[in-house]
This record gives C-alpha cells, sequence and structure tokens, in this order.
C-alpha cells in the first residue's frame, strides 16, 4: 500500500532560504495591494463622483450584517490548510467540499433571510441587494481552498495578480453601470464581478480539482483548529462592524454612507494590506515555529517593516484628513474629513499589535486568540455605543478609542500564551508610535498653513513636511535609525536576491 501524497513537502528549506522567500513573497504581495489599493481609492474617488452617500450606505446596511455569515464559510479551515504542518490530499479534498458546501448553504439562507433584513433597517431596497449578493457565498466557497493552496505553497505572485486583476475589472463594470444611471446596483456589480474573476484565476493558479470526500482523511485537527478561528473572526467581525449597524439602525443610510466613504477611502484599503502580511508571515512562522529564536527574530522584523511603512504613512493621513478628503471627494464629502483622520488613529493603532495574530495563528493557539478577542470586541463595541451619543463622529471616535485601551492589553496577553519575549516588541512598538505621531503633527501643521493654497498645492504640502518629518527622524534618533536600517537591509537584500535569480 503506498503513503497518501501530501500536498507540500512538511520539512522547510533552510532558515537563510525561507527569509529569502518570506521578504520576496512580502515584496511581491505588497506590490500586488499597492496596485489594488491604488485601483480601490480610484473607485472611491470616481464612484463618489457619481454616487450619492444613501447609495453606498444601501450597501453598507447589507455587508454590514452578511458579511458575518461568510466567516461560517469559511470555518477557519483556510488558515487550518496554511498553518498545518503535513497536508494531504485527501484533507484538502475534504476541505474543499466542506468550504463548498456551507457556501451554497449560506447562500440559500441569505436568500430566505432577506426580508428579515430589509425589516430591521426599513429599507425595502435592500431585499433583492441581499439576495443577489447571496451568491458571493457560493463564489468564496468554491474559491476558500485554492487560495489556501497557493498560500501555503508561496505562489504570492499568482495570488497578487488575481486580486489585482479582478480589482481592475470590477471597478471597470461599477463605473460603466454607474455612469449609466445604476446607482446602487453599481455596487452589487461590482462585487459580483470581482469574486467571480477571482475565482477563475485561484482555480487556473492552482492547477488541481477535488476527488469526490474521502471518509478516511483525518480532519480532526484541522476541523478544531478552524472552530477556534470561526469563535474569533465572529467575534471580531461583530466587533469591526457595530459602528456600521449602530450607524445605520440609529442615523440612517445618509450618515453611514459619510462614514462609509472616509472607511472604504482608509480601513479598506488599509486592511487589504495587513492581510496579504499575513498570508506571507503564516506560512514562515509556522515552518518555524519550533526555532524559538528564529521565530522570534521574524516576528520583531515583520513588526518593524508595519510599524515603519503603514503606521507612518497613517501618520500623515491623520495629518492631511481635510486635504485628502477635499482632493479626492470633493467639498461635498468634507464631513468625512474628520471621520478619516479618526480611522487613521484607529487603523495605526490596530496594526501597532498586528503581530501578535500572527503568533497565535502560527502556534495554533486559537483557543487564547478567540478568549482575547471577547475582551478587545467587549471594548470595541462599548466605545461605539457610548460614541453614538454623539452622532457618526463620535461613533469614529469610540472607534479609534478601543485599539488605544487594547494594544497594550494585546501583549500581556499573548506574554501568557507563549513564551515569546514581549520586552522587544512592546519597545519597537513605543518607537513607532512616536514616528507616527510627529509624523502627524508635522504633516497637520503644514497642512493648516497652506490652507489658503490651492487643495492640491495644500495636500502637497502636507505630504512633503510629513515625508521630511520621517526621514529626520529616522537619520537622526539612534534607535529609529537602527530600526529603519534593518528595515531597509530586508528589503535590500530581496532586490539582490531577486536580480540574482532573474539573471
Amino acid at each position: 500500500m503506498t503513503a497518501e501524497r501530501v500536498v507540500t513537502p512538511p520539512t522547510r528549506p533552510p532558515s537563510t532560504d525561507l527569509g529569502g522567500r518570506a521578504v520576496r513573497g512580502a515584496a511581491v504581495t505588497l506590490a500586488g495591494q499597492g496596485v489594488r489599493i491604488l485601483v480601490q481609492i480610484l473607485s472611491v474617488v470616481v464612484l463618489s463622483r457619481i454616487l450619492s452617500p444613501r447609495d453606498y450606505g444601501l450597501l453598507a446596511m447589507v455587508t454590514a450584517v452578511i458579511g458575518v455569515a461568510d466567516i461560517f464559510r469559511d470555518l477557519g479551515l483556510s488558515t487550518a490548510a496554511v498553518q498545518a504542518r503535513v497536508l494531504t490530499e485527501r484533507q484538502r479534498t475534504n476541505l474543499f467540499w466542506i468550504n463548498t458546501a456551507l457556501g451554497l448553504v449560506l447562500t440559500l439562507a441569505a436568500l430566505f433571510l432577506a426580508p428579515a433584513l430589509a425589516a430591521m433597517y426599513q429599507q425595502p431596497e435592500l431585499v433583492e441587494i441581499c439576495r443577489i449578493l447571496a451568491v458571493t457565498f457560493l463564489l468564496n466557497g468554491v474559491a476558500t481552498q485554492y487560495r489556501a493552496d497557493l498560500n501555503r505553497g508561496l505562489r504570492f505572485g499568482w495570488l497578487a495578480a488575481a486580486d489585482v486583476v479582478a480589482s481592475v475589472m470590477a471597478f471597470g463594470v461599477a463605473v460603466t453601470m454607474a455612469a449609466n444611471g445604476a446607482g446602487y446596483w453599481a455596487l452589487v456589480g461590482q462585487q459580483i464581478v470581482q469574486y467571480a474573476v477571482m475565482l477563475g484565476l485561484v482555480v487556473a493558479g492552482a492547477r488541481w480539482w477535488p476527488r469526490l470526500p474521502s471518509r478516511g482523511a483525518d480532519m480532526g485537527g484541522l476541523l478544531r483548529f478552524g472552530w477556534h478561528m470561526v469563535g474569533t473572526q465572529v467575534i471580531g467581525y461583530v466587533a469591526n462592524n457595530a459602528d456600521s449597524v449602530v450607524i445605520g439602525t440609529r442615523l440612517g443610510p445618509g450618515p453611514l454612507g459619510l462614514y462609509n466613504r472616509a472607511f472604504q477611502l482608509l480601513m479598506t484599503p488599509l486592511t487589504q494590506v495587513r492581510a496579504p502580511t499575513t498570508q506571507v508571515a503564516l506560512p514562515v512562522l509556522s515552518a518555524v515555529q519550533d526555532d524559538d529564536q528564529l521565530f522570534a527574530m521574524y516576528v520583531r522584523k515583520g513588526q518593524l517593516a508595519l510599524g515603519y511603512t503603514l503606521i507612518a504613512g497613517l501618520g500623515v493621513v491623520l495629518g492631511a484628513a481635510p486635504e485628502l478628503v477635499a482632493t479626492l471627494l470633493g467639498d461635498q464629502w468634507q464631513a468625512a474629513a474628520p471621520l478619516l483622520g479618526l480611522l487613521a488613529l484607529a487603523g495605526a493603532l490596530q496594526t501597532l499589535g498586528f503581530v501578535n495574530y500572527w503568533v497565535y495563528l502560527a502556534r495554533g493557539l486559537t483557543r487564547a486568540l478567540m478568549q482575547y478577542s471577547l475582551i478587545q470586541a467587549a471594548i470595541k463595541i462599548t466605545c461605539v455605543a457610548v460614541g453614538s451619543q454623539w452622532g457618526v463622529v463620535g461613533v469614529a471616535a469610540g472607534y479609534a478609542l478601543a485599539p488605544a485601551l487594547t494594544w497594550p492589553l494585546s501583549f500581556w496577553w499573548l506574554a501568557r500564551s507563549t513564551s515569546l519575549p514581549m520586552r522587544p516588541l512592546v519597545a519597537s512598538a513605543a518607537r513607532i508610535l512616536a514616528l507616527f505621531a510627529t509624523v502627524a503633527v508635522a504633516t497637520g501643521l503644514a497642512g493648516a498653513a497652506a490652507e489658503d493654497a490651492p487643495e492640491v498645492v495644500a495636500l502637497a504640502a502636507a505630504f512633503g513636511a510629513g515625508a521630511l518629518a520621517y526621514l529626520l527622524l529616522c537619520g537622526l534618533v539612534a534607535p529609529l535609525r537602527r530600526d529603519f536600517a534593518a528595515v531597509s537591509s530586508a528589503v535590500r537584500g530581496a532586490l539582490r536576491r531577486r536580480q540574482g535569480v532573474a539573471g
């Protein structure tokens, strides 16, 4: 009897090669996400000038509620497949059929429950919107294990290309529909096209087709891991969408559309960058999870990479929020400027502790992660609910206050569950936060000084001041200079290795 074929080798390459592949994978993934973010921002800019806040509010009402079902469609099994030390072909096939079946069940459930959703918001248009979007559960269910397979095989280039092509095609469809008067249906069409194109591309890239389900495959460990992930993701989803639900039910589609534009302009692109960093970090950290020293080194380098890129950039967004809204969205959306600034603060604070999430997943600590997520969710929902007393700006302030309270807690909670040294991570986080604050202040002062200038000039002045503050700090302050040098060295090394492969 022959041994069952393993999907990917359980052994890892040498640590030096693994580090190189990690950096190259991160570079490819972030480059792809950079293009995707540009498309996302272009979508916000163009469609916001054609569609109304109410159009966006209606779509946000549906996605804020039915989106939780997508977590059950995944059931945490995509992460389980990537994290597993060994994954057999029969296990992968069973995971495919589980995700597909769940996607079909959730599609049918969304079709049935659409009238109840419309009644909750008292918006009859939501019935048909919900029923059309229901098909995305099935599309995502089929695609789940194909994406996981590409991720596990470190094929980040194909994943990045699939995401970019799907986003570009969906944007083209949305603009065409909106220009022809389709209203909120343009946003619905954008969702459907994006998921359908992405499915076709990941199937083509993975180059495998599932067999019939197998009863003999050992699924217990994968399902236990996935179930804890579901608990964590449901808790996180409820907490992360409490703001939209509160605004939609208390303030209506107009204010929700305003909030949604600020959110789409910032938090959605930010999520699109952070999610692929997990996509790169998880298989790499999982491969070295038994080597504490190497594991800790990769985690800290990941934190520095996020801090000196994403978090520093969010400082610029915080300082230049009025100029960004005026330039990108137009004067009719100026009320979104304080929302954008508060969301930039929230995004920076969330990202400070994001590497902790990698540690939980790579070490299989999903139960501890779920327990922490309950505490985090309770704090966030409380802050948002209290903030809603002051309208949509109060909700955004509550959304920003929550991670300010929880990110220090996240390090303490992780220390209870792992032997990973926390002091270097906390020290790095403090330096990153100081850099973020300084860049935000410099950007804001420059924007205020140029407030009488044309919008584009004021924006350029704000961005220039933020960039100058960043370079001065990283050049003159010794600890920041060392951090910056470590990140730069990793990037240069990846470029040299890539050039060597190309040659």
